[in-house]
């Protein structure tokens, strides 16, 4: 029975009109399910997800939002199977699944991970340093990001229907927007079963996630300023999204993802026999014939020295010939159908513009296939072609053929090598095998402007590398130019796409209290009570000690010297120490100043701080002299709630000066501190 797809609008499951076309099997054209959403208000779901959703997402933290994230991912590994099964309807076999379902899955652990790791247990971010902006020191500023008030629409291509949603989803949810998805009509049936996985599971509040299966109709009609869209697809349609009047009126924020011509670059280090030869020669098969080459990053233009063009037409046509292509679930299939039969006579047709000034060297002749039937699937051969003269007007540089399908481009020189790597227009992936590191590195600085993302592979790194075609949740995914000038992913700097950066300004005891840290100038507080007697939930920011002084001697310098075994002439030779532009003398070690610093500080009994972690920001801004006596304004400067932990952690604004009131040394002390009362959570901390 064909399934009826359902859009998830307004909190309801809406199915698809009984009139609705079919979606068909990649694999047999067998009716697989029917997509429509004629009777989906669009504008209704932006203002569910705005007046709904994004309140109960904002009123959660950032560590909140990525325990949800890690949640949302383990009850995603549950279902799996169903996932896998739907997926091999697409023409994806099983390890093109993988990259699909279980990469997609991965992409919320790592979000998950950077948000607890990364951004703090607040609802806001605090960015960068406070600016000084008075000499008086009473009027200061501060850069602060809050989530957008409005929907990430989002979207997506139909050849990676789970990653593709949830590379986007991920980091939306994590900066506390919801988001709408809307997946490419021939793919989404995988979609659908994924979303409705997710709604069911309750894990993020109401209305996070919305899905639109069918035409996007009027939805962008009615974007507003505090909106997102993100797009994966053709330039034509990015094109046609930017110019829309409600995007450009309400100057809402686009990131597109679009064509692109990536290349791959033999070195011309790496001859026959070489172990850059044979990955070379690995990363283009592997690039023609997963996911039946249709990934945007996949290797459309593979640059071989003019020598060793034979040799790598000669091994990369028999590596092709132990290609099987078939059923895509089946154990001994490499590669299967393309996502439509539409897919595959519009691939075939750019493989003819591309031959009329290219040679085909690998195409079979007859489609065997591995339990299917070539008559009824959208199965084709992988196409290599060779392109003898690449000049700049050559198709080569501008037809994408979106399937299993490379042209084999010489070059004269590195020189030569770059000037086509960058002839793209803009790509989002570029690689070089390569073990001469001044080639690599004259090769990135040629070819990075042109490309998003640059891998530089050699046998040092060949075991763990990740390879051409896969984008990595921690770095940027998009391209300059014809790939659409967008990023996605790249870890908190996805983030921070979905948030609005506000710059404040006023004083510093206000601002501190705005962002929750102790501010330059602002007041402190000092009270009998050591500031580490303190449990986590007593500690206040803007908690101080101000100690005595310390003199410094020659002694202590010596001494240090000796225990550290640090001797460098400064701190031991009176005379080459005078002869430093930097000293009038011998000077004490920085370091023995924060030991130094830390006795006058430090509260030596039990109590509830736990551990000291480290130091951050560390200045040594004054030379500290034999006689001289350093005192210490030591204050709290931020706390950071862990929820899953029985500690927080206190963050210390530490300011050693002299004798005549000079700043000597300046950093942040990081501690764990334990609470008085704390119950381990059972659930991710959504607020009801």
């Amino acid at each position: 029975m064909t399934r009826i797809l359902e859009s998830y609008a307004a909190g309801k499951w809406v199915p698809a009109e009984a009139s609705a076309p079919q979606l068909r099997s990649a694999v047999n054209g067998e009716p697989v399910a029917t997509i429509g959403a004629a009777d989906v208000d669009r504008a209704a779901m932006l203002e569910y997800g705005r007046s709904k959703a994004g309140p109960a997402l904002r009123a959660m933290t950032f560590h909140q939002r990525a325990e949800s994230l890690k949640a949302l991912a383990k009850h995603l590994m549950e279902f799996k199977k169903e996932f896998y099964e739907l997926s091999y309807l697409t023409g994806a076999t099983k390890s093109d699944t993988w990259v699909d379902v279980d990469g997609g899955i991965s992409t919320l652990f790592v979000f998950s991970s950077k948000g607890r790791r990364e951004l703090p247990n607040d609802r806001f971010l605090v960015e960068g340093a406070p600016e000084l902006i008075a000499r008086g020191g009473t009027f200061v500023g501060q850069h602060i990001c809050v989530p957008l008030e409005g929907v990430a629409i989002q979207i997506n291509a139909y050849n990676f229907p789970c990653w593709g949603m949830l590379e986007k989803l991920a980091p939306a949810i994590l900066a506390g927007m919801p988001v709408l998805v809307k997946p490419a009509s021939s793919t989404a049936y995988l979609t659908e079963q994924m979303v409705r996985r997710i709604v069911e599971s309750e894990i993020l509040p109401v209305g996070s996630v919305q899905l639109l299966c069918g035409p996007a109709g009027d939805l962008l009609d009615h974007v507003g300023c505090q909106d997102v869209v993100g797009f994966t697809g053709s330039a034509a349609t990015a094109m046609k999204l930017r110019t829309h009047p409600a995007i450009i009126g309400n100057s809402v924020r686009l990131n597109a993802e679009t064509d692109s011509l990536n290349c791959s670059v033999l070195g011309p280090d790496a001859i026959p026999g070489t172990p850059e030869f044979d990955l070379f020669i690995g990363e283009v098969f592997r690039e023609m014939t997963s996911k039946a080459g249709q990934k945007c990053t996949a290797i459309r233009r593979a640059l071989v020295p003019e020598a060793c063009m034979d040799a790598v037409q000669d091994a990369l046509s028999a590596k092709l010939d132990g290609l099987r292509i078939g059923l895509p679930s089946s154990k001994e299939v490499h590669m299967g159908a393309l996502a439509s039969l539409g897919q595959r006579d519009e691939v075939l047709q750019r493989v003819a513009e591309l031959a009329r000034e290219s040679r085909i060297v690998y195409q079979r002749e007859t489609l065997e296939l591995v339990d299917a039937d070539a008559q009824v699937g959208a199965f084709m051969s992988p196409v290599l072609l060779r392109v003898d003269d690449p000049h700049p007007k050559h198709p080569v540089h501008s037809v994408e053929a979106f399937g299993p399908v490379c042209s084999l481009l010489p070059y004269k020189d590195l020189a030569h090598a770059i000037e086509l790597a960058r002839l793209g227009g803009g790509s989002l992936a570029g690689s070089l095998c390569s073990a001469d590191d001044q080639v690599v590195k004259e090769f990135v600085l040629g070819t990075a402007a042109l490309h998003g993302r640059l891998v530089l592979l050699n046998r040092h790194c060949a075991g763990e590398s990740t390879g051409h075609g896969s984008p990595l949740p921690h770095l940027v995914h998009g391209g300059p130019g014809r790939a659409g000038g967008g990023e996605e992913q790249g870890g908190i700097r996805a983030v921070m796409h979905h948030m609005q950066r506000t710059a404040l300004q006023g004083s510093p005891d206000t601002l501190g209290v705005v962002c929750d840290r102790y501010l330059p100038g602002g007041t402190r507080r000092v009270e009998a009570i050591h500031p580490f007697r303190k449990h986590f939930e007593d500690l206040c920011v803007g908690d101080s000690l101000l100690t005595e002084e310390r003199e410094i001697t020659l002694e202590d310098i010596e001494a240090f010297a000796e225990l550290s075994g640090d001797t460098f002439y400064a701190h031991m030779d009176e005379v080459a120490a005078a002869a430093n532009p930097f000293f009038d003398g011998r000077v004490a070690h920085g370091y023995f100043l924060v030991s130094a610093a830390a006795g006058l500080f430090v509260d030596p009994d039990p109590g509830p701080v736990l551990a000291n972690y480290g130091l951050e920001n560390l200045r040594f801004n004054q030379p500290v002299y034999p006689g001289d006596r350093i005192k210490v304004a030591f204050t709290c400067k931020q706390k950071v709630n862990r929820e899953t932990a029985e500690y927080g952690e206190a963050h210390w604004d530490v300011q050693a000066t002299n004798q005549d009131d000079e700043n000597v040394a300046s950093y942040e002390v990081l501690t764990l501190v334990q609470k008085a009362h704390w119950v381990p959570l059972e659930e991710p901390g959504i607020p009801s």
